[in-house]
């Protein structure tokens, strides 16, 4: 006689950027596995490769984490974390009275995040030059891999260059358009490394004020009872 299986229970939850619904079950041991695995490896790959499958695995194979812009799979996966292991997560952060500067716990509820959009809508032409220009889109998951393959050490400026190229979708000029899918990946990092630095504040000024998962938040440090604010984004900064 078999042995009884537990089924899961199952959620629905709105895609942010796109308003699709889909359904969600909480991660199971087998995928808990799979992230305590790659943060012991404590390598970006790993936890980006992680987090994508429990996604996949969660959403019973009807998402595929390469086609999220990247602030949908941190909310899925935040929404995963909250229906698996709890809505309460601490964190550490830093009194921000430069006299004190002492560590100071807070609880976060993960239930309460939830991506943010811009309050207007801001066109995704760049016009560079009078007769060059791009487009640019959303960073998708895929285009992760240029983040994580760079490694620790990279600095600032190759890390935002990167995600420059990874948000471009198209180049024109007075005479055609070309979409960076069917150019070589060298020749946009050529075309980026050829900008000037108006013309990457004008790109950069783009992505800013583009949807990502944040909250603000108060705390007061117990130690010296100064109060602070500050904003968390990212997936990692929701977790010690």
């Amino acid at each position: 006689m078999p042995l009884p299986i537990i089924e899961a229970p199952k959620y629905e939850v709105t895609i942010p950027s796109t308003g699709k619904t889909v359904e969600i079950r909480p991660y199971l041991v087998k995928e808990e596995k799979i992230l305590m695995l790659a943060l012991e490896a404590n390598d970006d790959k790993a936890m980006l490769r992680a987090v994508k499958d429990v996604v996949r695995a969660c959403t019973f194979e009807k998402i595929n984490p390469d086609d999220l812009a990247i602030p949908d799979l941190e909310f899925l996966f935040i929404r995963l974390r909250s229906i698996s292991v709890g809505e309460t997560s601490k964190v550490i952060l830093k009194c921000q009275n430069k006299e004190c500067n002492s560590d100071v716990e807070y609880s976060i509820n993960l239930a309460t995040i939830e991506v943010t959009k811009p309050q207007t809508k801001v066109s995704n032409t760049i016009q560079l030059t009078d007769k060059v220009g791009v487009i640019l889109k959303p960073i998708l998951v895929r285009d992760a891999s240029l983040f994580t393959n760079a490694g620790k050490n990279a600095s600032k400026v190759e890390t935002a260059t990167q995600v420059i190229v990874a948000s471009i979708e198209s180049i024109f000029d007075d005479k055609a358009t070309h979409r960076a899918v069917d150019q070589k990946p060298d020749e946009i990092r050529k075309f980026v490394d050829s900008l000037s630095s108006s013309h990457m504040e004008k790109i950069r000024a783009w992505l800013e004020v583009q949807p990502k998962l944040s909250k603000d938040i108060e705390y007061t440090c117990p130690k010296c009872t100064n109060k602070s604010t500050m904003t968390l984004s990212g997936l990692q900064s929701f977790f010690a």
